[in-house]
């Protein structure tokens, strides 16, 4: 899947940002990035994520 901006553009830093929290949570983004966690937390409720529930940690059994 290619995003591309407005118009066909290749996107931003930030169109990029709000794609890419969308398909992760934004804590594990924000680190991958350099970005603060309440940076991308932002951009994350603003493009409609759900990972608002989101635990970090080690889950296995």
């Amino acid at each position: 899947m290619t995003v591309r901006g407005p118009g066909g553009a290749p996107p931003g830093p930030l169109t990029s940002i709000r794609h890419l929290v969308l398909q992760a949570p934004a804590p594990v983004i924000a680190r991958m990035r350099g970005y603060h966690d309440d940076t991308t937390a932002q951009l994350a409720a603003e493009a409609g994520g759900t990972w608002r529930h989101y635990a970090p940690g080690d889950h296995s059994w």
